[in-house]
């Protein structure tokens, strides 16, 4: 169910960003679905960082066991 809402959440994002992109709207209508925009972005930002917390990694010891590690970002990354 929360990736159907995370779904949701970035179609309408990308509403939100071709409508201000447009220049159509007013200012208030702007500012109002900027606003609900930033709240999308939170919203997705959580999720995400719900998944990479979620994220492991199987790895095989020398001895042919598997064990789950999570993965670290920062590590991967240098």
């Amino acid at each position: 169910m929360a990736e159907k809402k995370f779904e949701k959440a970035m179609e309408r994002l990308e509403e939100i960003v071709r409508a201000l992109e447009s220049g159509e709207l007013g200012l208030e209508e702007s500012l109002k679905i900027f606003e609900e925009g930033m709240k999308l972005v939170r919203f997705c930002e959580e999720k995400l960082n719900e998944a990479e917390r979620k994220v492991t990694i199987l790895t095989q010891r020398p001895d042919g066991t598997l064990v789950e590690e999570p993965f670290d970002v920062e590590e991967k990354g240098s």
